[in-house]
């Protein structure tokens, strides 16, 4: 065992102690709430880590922000009490907009400090960049997009907002720690060969990172603005739509 790869960030609240966003409530019980007795748990799991010769990867979900807004309510503190408009629900959950610049800058701040704060090793993301689908309904989106749209498709015009955090983010890390690495753990498919023969993969039917998250992790690769991905391989060897041998192969290619 060489690294360990733990969730400090899961849903706009924070593992540690931060300036930007309260204590999780997955950590205390209640958000907003320190530990009792005190301590910073992220700063205790980073020494003993590097105690065993071992890398500490921040995993952190950047634009979940409310994982059920039926549950009970965010704290006062919470950015989505103090900035409404960033946000959009869609299902039973709250997000960051991905097309709000101000959203984008006060997520790379988040990163940055955590980055200028610990001596971690790498900041890694899962998929949740624009959420999953959900059948019948649309991202609801809008706004941003008659106002930031500047004419584009909007799923090009989506596939921009990301692009333009991840590359604002690799930009602040770097300049924070350029030891840090950024490193993604992308859904499984990149795109289906139905949609893309030349470079799909071969697979039928499944979501997809850049036709349905708008995450061109490609491109991102291409232009050295992660430094590692992590696929998320989940599907068993010969699965109908999605087989684990297929994707394995396509991914280390």
């Amino acid at each position: 065992l060489n690294a360990v790869v733990v969730q400090i960030r899961p849903c706009t609240d924070a593992f540690y102690p931060s300036q930007y966003e309260p204590w999780s409530a997955w950590l205390t019980g209640k958000q907003g709430q320190p530990p009792s007795p005190y301590y910073d748990p992220l700063e205790f799991m980073i020494t003993e880590a590097h105690k065993r010769n071992m890398v500490f990867h921040a995993w952190i979900n950047p634009y979940r922000a409310e994982f059920n807004i039926n549950e009970p309510a965010v704290s006062s503190t919470h950015i989505t009490r103090l900035h409404p408009e960033w946000f959009i629900t869609y299902g039973d959950k709250r997000y960051f907009d991905p097309g709000n610049k101000e959203a984008q800058q006060y997520v790379t701040n988040v990163v940055t400090d955590v980055v200028n704060r610990y001596n971690i090793d790498a900041i890694h993301f899962d998929d949740y960049f624009y959420p999953y689908r959900i059948e019948g309904k649309e991202f609801p989106d809008n706004l941003s997009y008659k106002k930031f749209g500047n004419g584009m498709k909007r799923d090009d015009w989506r596939r921009s907002n990301t692009n333009a955090i991840i590359e604002m983010l690799h930009n602040a890390i770097k300049k924070a720690n350029s030891n840090c690495l950024f490193g993604i753990s992308p859904f499984g498919v990149w795109r289906n060969a139905d949609s893309d023969p030349v470079n799909g993969s071969n697979t039928n039917g499944s979501s997809s990172n850049y036709d349905d998250l708008y995450a061109d992790i490609l491109l991102w690769l291409k232009n050295d603005w992660i430094d590692y991905v992590a696929p998320q391989l989940y599907w068993e060897i010969g699965h109908r739509r999605a087989p684990y041998e297929v994707l394995l192969n396509w991914w280390s290619e």
